[in-house]
């Protein structure tokens, strides 16, 4: 997954003593899979330092959430249990993280979902009227890496960077093999190849696929021309 992070300046070596603490899911690097999101927090960051602002890209290896080696939390809305995480760590003044996951995802408490908090945590609003605001809101998304196992997850990727390459070695090794498969000549191959979905999708650098295995690139192929 292609994961975005806005801030005045280019990140390039993430550095978690350099985060800070008591936001929604603790102290740690927060990154989006909404880019659009990012800019925003780019540009408000930038303000506040002068400058434009910078949106930089990480590839994240979603296999951490299911590797058994990381220590995930997910939230797929807001809830009871978000609700409740979000308060924790934002009340926790003590130096010791509230929490002990590597990785957390769910939804943001931007600034006017934050008032509320306060006044929720102030008694100022219920719980129930808390809940009901947010289920009109815009969907959102954070992920937080809070420890320095979880940031193995995160590769940063330079904007500058070729993928031609990859995805030349990629589509070499796949018109070997389906040539060989299918008993077809490479200009049939060819054709089939470079005029599929698949192929769409791996030229698209947002979706880095270009970071797969042939193998596996061959796989999805293999489901699309037998589906079509």
């Amino acid at each position: 997954m292609i994961v975005y992070h806005g801030s005045y300046i280019e990140i390039t070596k993430i550095d978690l003593t350099k985060c800070e603490p008591r936001k929604d899911f603790g102290k740690g690097f927060y990154v989006t899979k909404i880019k659009e999101q990012a800019e925003i927090w780019a540009k408000r960051t930038g303000k506040d330092h002068n400058c434009n602002g910078v949106v930089t890209e990480f590839i994240f290896y979603e296999n951490a959430f299911i590797d058994g080696v990381h220590r995930v939390l997910r939230f797929d809305s807001y809830n009871d249990k978000w609700l409740d995480f979000v308060v924790l760590n934002r009340r926790k003044d003590s130096p010791i993280p509230a929490h002990d996951y590597d990785i957390v995802e769910g939804p943001v408490a931007d600034d006017k979902i934050s008032r509320q908090i306060d006044n929720y945590i102030e008694g100022k609003i219920s719980r129930e009227k808390f809940l009901t605001m947010l289920r009109h809101e815009e969907p959102t998304h954070q992920i937080c890496f809070c420890t320095a196992d979880s940031l193995l997850m995160l590769e940063y990727q330079d904007k500058n960077k070729d993928i031609s390459y990859e995805i030349s070695e990629i589509g070499e090794s796949l018109l070997e093999k389906l040539i060989l498969d299918n008993q077809i000549d490479e200009i049939k191959a060819t054709d089939l190849f470079y005029n599929s979905g698949t192929f769409a999708q791996l030229a698209d650098e947002s979706t880095g696929f270009y970071l797969k295995t042939w193998q596996e690139i061959y796989e999805m192929l293999k489901k699309e021309l037998k589906n079509s």
